[in-house]
């Protein structure tokens, strides 16, 4: 049987993964009215997947630890020799997310150990499954906030300064949840260990529902960014305010997202303002200010610099003719990510030759460990292309034929 029919679906003996969340996957906390999910960092939820991973990694007789930055990892074979091949992804969500964007990556490295234990492979390097934690930003407001310690891209200073919506700090939710925050930092050491990391995660659009392919490789990630926009007006009342006489930043935040999907539009890129706040937030007051957060992301960094600017250029008019200041500041921002040739090639190899290769504009720890390891992603079908949505899905069939594709892999990689 060729490649393609090996991992292209289910099979008598095939290792098919309980769906992400349900069975042998991750707890699922009851979902809110929309169906989906509130993993966050550090809070209690996170805390019971964290638990289910290293139930999973005591029940394969694999050496567990938690990092300096509160990362999991479980190993097969010696931690400390180098060169080891790593798999793996994140356990939080995004608000009312879906159950596969990231736990698919962790059930599945579970899984395709599984697989390689039933070929009774030999290992000749390393081996480890990680959970990175705090990929979404859901709760803090940057993503990667795990493997951006890690790979010294993020400070211990800056993360100490971050804060949720409530007003509680990323150092007093780790010590809330039983972890060090003055711990953490860049740990080169653990990053010379990591020969590859590859991570498999559901596609996040839908190039592979329209090529009929149940999974891909991973060529690049666009370069994207988050920006805060801070529209100031002021604030009264909204019924005896003349019209006239109003600085409403309401109005200049309104033709700052129209003005966003233009540019993008232009483009050829994309741009959200998917998060808002308001102050004071009454229905019968004219709001004193409005934060909105814009997220950006092109094919190439011309085009996103472009993007960025006109909506930048395109608000500044709007709050010019209302009355109001505006400050933007830009508050995270990783440039493309060409995933390393070599290893990409060799993925393809290792799969057939027949896998088609992609690019994608979600941003994924893979990315940033790119500049100090050579990193790899492959992706499973995702039939509607929708993400961050309860309605993310994944057949069955499809995660059985990642799991099958990332065990010959690691096989390949890690195997004699």
């Amino acid at each position: 049987m060729g490649p393609r029919g090996r991992w292209g679906g289910g099979g008598p003996g095939a290792p098919p993964p309980p769906p992400p969340g349900g069975g042998g996957g991750p707890p699922r906390p009851p979902p809110d009215a929309t169906g989906g999910y509130r993993r966050f960092a550090w809070t209690g939820a996170d805390a019971d997947c964290r638990l289910w991973f290293r139930m999973q990694a005591e029940a394969r007789r694999l050496e567990y630890e938690v990092d300096r930055n509160g990362n999991q990892w479980a190993w097969l074979g010696d931690p400390t020799a180098g060169d080891a091949v790593v798999t793996g992804s994140h356990l939080d969500s995004v608000p009312d997310g879906g159950a596969f964007d990231g736990p698919l990556g962790v059930v599945s490295a579970f899984a395709a150990l599984d697989e390689l234990r039933s070929r009774q492979v030999r290992f000749r390097r390393p081996f480890a499954i990680v959970n990175f934690g705090d990929e979404e930003g859901a709760r803090f407001g940057l993503a990667c906030v795990g493997s951006r310690l890690t790979a010294g891209q993020l400070t211990k200073e800056a993360a100490h300064e971050l804060r949720d919506a409530d007003g509680v700090t990323l150092p007093r939710a780790m010590e809330a949840a039983g972890y060090d925050p003055d711990a953490i930092g860049p740990d080169p050491e653990r990053l010379a260990r990591v020969g590859a990391f590859v991570e498999l995660h559901v596609e996040q659009g839908r190039a592979l529902d329209l090529s009929g392919d149940p999974v891909g490789i991973a060529s690049a990630i666009w370069p994207h960014g988050r920006w805060r926009y801070d529209f100031r007006g002021e604030a009264n009342h909204a019924g005896t305010t003349r019209l006239a006489d109003r600085r409403d930043p309401m109005l200049s935040y309104a033709q700052t997202v129209l003005a966003a999907r233009r540019e993008a539009e232009l483009a050829g890129a994309v741009a959200t303002f998917g998060k808002v706040s308001v102050e004071p937030n009454g229905v019968n007051a004219i709001p004193s200010v409005v934060r909105g957060w814009l997220d950006s992301r092109a094919a190439d960094q011309t085009t996103l610099d472009r993007v960025v600017a006109g909506v930048e250029a395109a608000a500044r008019e709007a709050a010019d003719r209302q009355g109001v200041d505006l400050a933007v500041v830009r508050e995270s921002f990783t440039p493309v990510v060409e995933f390393a040739h070599a290893l990409r090639d060799e993925l393809g190899k290792l799969l057939g030759g027949r896998v088609p290769v992609l690019g994608t504009g979600a941003g994924h720890d893979a990315g940033i460990l790119s500049a100090a390891v050579p990193t790899a992603m492959l992706f499973v079908r995702n039939p509607t292309g929708v993400s961050h949505s309860p309605a993310e899905h994944a057949t069955e069939d499809d995660c059985v034929a990642g799991v099958l594709a990332l065990a010959d892999v690691l096989e390949g990689l890690a195997c004699a």
